[in-house]
């Protein structure tokens, strides 16, 4: 992230790429709006038409610690902001500290613009519930083999079911803590949903 200023204006950049191929997507908080310039195309949206902001916790194999921001306008067109870049085949970097100022000084130039944006956080209530069914379906089922090893006398199965129940119920957890769907506001931005 950057932060320039000339004559009293102020501009703040933020850039990643979201893929090997092509060009990065660059954004700059100006005094006029969001500015930005994805795959060729660019634009402009004043601070008041950004009609919603959706902040996520979305890891990946590469990248067990990735933030999302998408933002939609009131014209229909949606951008998605990503916490990391790619850098090699095998390498996305983390932008931690970029990706979060953005965010935060995005927030307050909504906020001082007058804004009425719809600020929600963490996946759609919908999503979030079939994940949630998921994960008790998988529980039983899990809870059923632990309780059939037990009764057969197969402890070293029972164990390795306890143990690949701990270590999903690790990797999981934080993901279902961290995107758990409520609302927020412009001074509370919810920093579990940033880097």
């Amino acid at each position: 992230m950057q932060v320039s200023g000339a004559q009293g204006r102020s501009v703040t950049s933020y850039a990643y790429k979201a893929s090997l191929i092509g060009s990065a997507h660059r954004f700059e908080l100006t005094d006029a709006g969001l500015s930005w310039y994805i795959a060729g195309r660019s634009g402009l949206w004043r601070y008041d038409e950004i009609s919603a902001v959706r902040l996520s916790f979305r890891p990946v194999s590469m990248q067990q610690h990735r933030f999302r921001a998408d933002l939609s306008h009131t014209g229909g067109g949606r951008i998605r902001i990503l916490s990391t870049s790619w850098q090699t085949a095998a390498l996305m970097a983390p932008q931690d500290n970029g990706f979060r100022d953005f965010i935060i000084e995005l927030h307050a130039r909504m906020a001082q613009a007058g804004s009425h944006a719809e600020l929600t956080a963490g996946l759609g209530r919908k999503t979030y519930a079939a994940v949630l069914a998921f994960l008790a379906v998988l529980t039983v089922a899990m809870a059923g083999l632990l309780i059939r090893a037990l009764l057969i006398g197969e402890f070293a199965g029972a164990l390795f079911i306890i143990g690949f129940a701990a270590l999903f119920a690790w990797q999981v957890g934080g993901f279902v803590r961290r995107n758990q769907p409520h609302s927020y506001r412009f001074d509370r931005v919810p920093k579990a949903l940033l880097p």
